[in-house]
């Protein structure tokens, strides 16, 4: 096989030691076929809704200990069956309505990679009693953010990577990227806050979160 994992999913791998994995949207199988190859995980179970992308994982998952099934989400997985899971290369939004279709069958650690709307990601976990232990943002022209996340074992306990945080800001930003404020994310703060005080008038979404970025920067 010649390809191999780009940046993003190399984060994602580094992530992951699992007796049984599945990969959502698996694509070419690559990340699987990674994490067999080198023994992070035991068993592999890919899963594709689209044909052409079902035959690449396929092909690229012949003779190792990997099924990949045709179906849609969470839908081809049994409750349990997993100890892991990983989603990447979807929009966010598209991600959570597949977590909210079988909330039952999600594994205990969900490794996620959405290409937008990370707040709703971040949101969904925090509501449905995910704990945020890593994010990881990528190196390259275009950004990705890798989460890492685990059930808690207490429902009731609320994630303790939001303490003291903002809640709403730590949603947008991330509560990581907040706590550790890497040169880079204070730099991406910084343009974005130029970008957004060229215009005279801001729509009320936009104006809440220049306000979060001005706040975010005062405390830098």
């Amino acid at each position: 096989m010649g390809r191999s994992p780009d940046n993003r999913l190399k984060a994602a791998i580094k992530m992951i030691r699992s007796d049984t994995h599945a990969d959502i949207g698996s694509d070419h199988g690559l990340m699987l076929y990674s994490m067999l190859k080198s023994g992070r995980i035991d068993r592999g179970i890919a899963v594709e809704d689209k044909q052409q992308p079902f035959q690449n994982s396929v092909k690229t998952l012949s003779g190792l200990n990997a099924e990949v099934r045709f179906g849609d989400g969470l839908a081809a997985i049994k409750s349990g069956e997993a100890n892991s899971l990983s989603i990447c290369g979807m929009g966010g939004s598209h991600m959570r309505d597949l977590l909210l279709r079988f909330p039952d069958r999600i594994p205990p650690q969900l490794i996620l990679q959405p290409n937008n709307r990370l707040a709703v990601i971040r949101q969904w976990a925090f509501e449905s009693g995910f704990h945020l232990v890593e994010e990881v943002n990528t190196a390259g022209s275009r950004i990705f953010t890798v989460f890492n996340f685990r059930r808690a074992i207490d429902n009731h306990c609320v994630d303790p990577a939001y303490a003291n945080l903002d809640r709403q800001a730590s949603f947008e930003f991330g509560p990581w990227n907040l706590r550790r404020r890497e040169p880079e994310f204070i730099r991406q703060l910084a343009d974005e806050k130029r970008y957004w005080e060229q215009f005279s008038q801001l729509e009320p979404k936009q104006k809440k979160r220049l306000g979060m970025i001005r706040a975010i920067l005062d405390d830098a």
